[in-house]
């Protein structure tokens, strides 16, 4: 039944499902009286047609309403209208202690105290009130985000266990977290619940339940028959004081354990004091001492005369019995023998005739659903031979089938399994094949919120699977794809896959100002809040050598966690001096011309030799470095010293040219400091 939307006894507006239970679902609400919300439990419809059990529902859930304390979930109304019955309670944001364990296994031992006391408080005040919640389990109690336990379903199991739908067959995972006399399906009081809490605390500091087994019935057995293992075998975190506590809480006899809530809670609180002290008393069973009459001084004088005369009988018969004895030799051990072997029996025969005085009838579920390849029976047939083994509790549900003929059955619960054997009271659940349907699937789901997607196809009656999965494209709770497709025609039996958003699997990250930071500190600030850092460098005088002048996104965006912001640094070069030396005579290999001797005649008319130096030659160098010329001069071709120098950066190449030629070249890597080349 889908009730998303529908106000009930018009005041409670249903808003959304937010858990599900073996005896009801529980949705959340608004309340427009006292215009708050609340968390509103819908009993199953297998519930409302037992009027024995709605009385009882009735009666517990008003009872429980009376209880008013900081650990326990207040119930604000209870409620019926259209054969819907239903709690108003208070609405509590957190997780169940279950959830948490399976989370996190072993909770620390301070943690767990405080959540035991906690739970132990509230068991107080419902026992003082005569309340007694019979099933204490980690699926009951929600840990709100404030670390403060809440105690809910106060008295409802009491409707439950005395309904005719049993204990076991409505809630299979309590049975784990019952008490021995509960297990046996005998009388439950406080310290039922305590042994129940002794459970929980278990649970909680060593990440599993004391017993375990493959079916309800073998669980129950444990409880009843087996003592558990210690805690500190587990966990050895554990103080000797809290476990001598579990201990005591989950003794099997009754009378050994604690017996109310209150002495519980004081050793709770001084195991937090005094956590290494051993001041927990396990108790050893003892015999109870019997009935005595007080006697009268007549009765005294009465008895002191029959003494005397009984003594001299008993002395007469002693001596008779030591003679016999005393002459027959073998006879003493024999009897002794015989005594024995009497009592052994005596007791075997004493313990069966109490267990099958106490054991409820049992018999063995029969294959109705075909298991094994047998062929299902109808309806009809099913509830005949379960009547006929003595099985009343029934439950009818129905359901379409591709595979089952109309009218037989698909399953049953329990299932079958040979020589299994379960109470008559338990309930068993058939479901019964309501043919194959073919139903033609909503054009348009994909896009669409999905809780409009269920709702379509709870109208139409069809089950479905809903697979979350990351999107970075499409916000979360919207439908990205549906199995089989989108109108297409299926039979009702066929389970629709429906592919949802869960969202980015990336968080936002709003991104920081970076500007000015020296180059780590800006790479380390985005990368610390996921952000991807990409760096490219730039030369800009005005600003300081190796800070961000600039960052592609801008401070205050949203992106996501994991996308690239890039960043530019400033990078001044490294400046260096060059001086280029050139010896041009020996660059060029110039040879300088021999002088030459002339005859000539004087005035005197003399003839007379002279001599002549021929003129040098000139030669026009240019040193270049990168892009710039530094020197572009004519010299004479005998010039050794031409020098020049520069102030340059990065890697550059350095030319020498005499008259347009090229006669050196050499690259030279300014960032390593000055230099001087020599050039011939």
């Amino acid at each position: 039944m889908n009730l998303i939307g529908k106000m009930l006894n018009n005041r409670y507006e249903i808003l959304e499902k937010i858990g599900n239970g073996g005896m009801a679902t529980v949705y959340k609400a608004k309340c427009h009286v006292l215009n708050r919300y609340v968390a509103v439990k819908v009993l199953r419809d297998e519930f409302t047609t037992d009027s024995e059990f709605i009385k009882k529902f009735n009666t517990e859930a008003q009872s429980a309403a009376s209880l008013t304390h900081p650990n326990i979930v207040s119930i604000y109304d209870v409620c019926n209208e259209d054969n819907l019955y239903y709690i108003v309670m208070e609405l509590i944001q957190g997780k169940t202690l279950k959830e948490i364990i399976v989370e996190d296994g072993m909770l620390s031992w301070k943690w767990s105290v405080n959540i035991a006391m906690q739970i132990a408080s509230a068991l107080e005040m419902a026992h003082k009130h005569n309340i007694i919640h019979r099933d204490i389990k980690p699926h009951n109690i929600i840990i709100t985000e404030d670390g403060i336990a809440k105690v809910t379903d106060f008295g409802i199991a009491k409707a439950v266990s005395n309904s005719t739908i049993t204990a076991f067959g409505t809630t299979i995972g309590s049975v784990h977290y019952f008490s021995p006399e509960h297990a046996r399906g005998g009388f439950t009081d406080a310290k039922s619940d305590l042994y129940s809490l002794g459970v929980v605390m278990y649970e909680m500091l060593t990440g599993r339940v004391p017993f375990d087994a493959d079916t309800p019935v073998s669980v129950a057995l444990k409880q009843v028959q087996e003592e558990p293992i210690d805690p500190l075998k587990y966990n050895s975190n554990i103080p000797i004081s809290v476990d001598k506590i579990i201990l005591k809480a989950m003794q099997k006899d009754p009378n050994l354990r604690y017996q109310n809530a209150t002495q519980m809670l004081e050793d709770l609180s001084l195991a937090l004091k005094k956590p290494d002290e051993d001041f927990v008393v396990l108790e050893k069973l003892r015999e109870d001492s019997p009935t005595q009459k007080v006697p009268t001084i007549y009765d005294l004088e009465r008895e002191s005369n029959q003494d005397r005369k009984s003594t001299k009988e008993e002395e007469k018969k002693e001596g008779n019995i030591r003679a016999f004895y005393k002459k027959h030799k073998w006879a003493k051990p024999l009897t002794i023998i015989i005594a024995i072997i009497l009592l052994f029996f005596g007791a075997m025969y004493g313990t069966i005739a109490v267990l099958n005085t106490t054991r409820p009838n049992e018999a063995e579920v029969p294959n109705v659903a075909g298991y094994n390849n047998e062929k299902p029976l109808t309806k009809e047939e099913a509830i005949e031979k379960l009547n006929n083994l003595g099985f009343k509790d029934i439950t009818i549900e129905e359901e379409y089938s591709d595979d089952v003929e109309e009218g037989y059955v698909i399953s049953q619960v329990p299932e079958y399994k040979a020589n299994f054997k379960v109470n008559v009271t338990k309930a068993i659940t058939l479901v019964i094949s309501k043919g194959q349907k073919i139903v033609t699937l909503p054009k348009k789901m994909v896009g669409k919120n999905i809780d409009d997607v269920t709702a379509e196809l709870d109208t139409l009656e069809l089950k479905y699977e809903v697979i979350e999965e990351n999107s970075e494209k499409v916000e979360a709770d919207i439908v990205l794809d549906v199995d089989p497709g989108e109108g297409e025609e299926i039979t009702a039996a066929t389970e629709v896959k429906i592919t949802v958003s869960k969202g980015s699997a990336y968080k936002d990250v709003t991104i920081p100002s970076v500007l000015g930071m020296p180059e780590d500190a800006a790479k380390k600030t985005l990368t610390d809040s996921g952000i991807v850092v990409n760096v490219t460098y730039q030369e800009n005088a005005s600003k300081s050598d190796g800070v961000v002048i600039s960052q592609s996104v801008n401070a205050g965006k949203v992106i996501k966690e994991g996308e690239t912001v890039e960043i530019v640094v400033n990078k001044q070069p490294v400046k260096a001096t060059v001086t280029v030396n050139v010896n041009l005579k020996s660059l060029i290999g110039y040879t300088e011309p021999a002088p030459t001797t002339n005859t000539t005649v004087d005035e005197n008319g003399n003839t007379v030799s002279v001599s002549e130096t021929p003129e040098v030659e000139e030669a026009i160098v240019v040193i270049e470095i990168g892009e710039d010329t530094i020197l572009n001069e004519s010299y004479k071709k005998t010039k050794t010293d031409i020098s020049k120098s520069w102030t340059t950066s990065g890697v550059k190449e350095v030319k020498v040219k005499v008259d347009g030629v090229t006669k050196f070249t050499q690259t030279v890597d300014f960032n390593k400091g000055s230099q001087t080349i020599n050039v011939q």
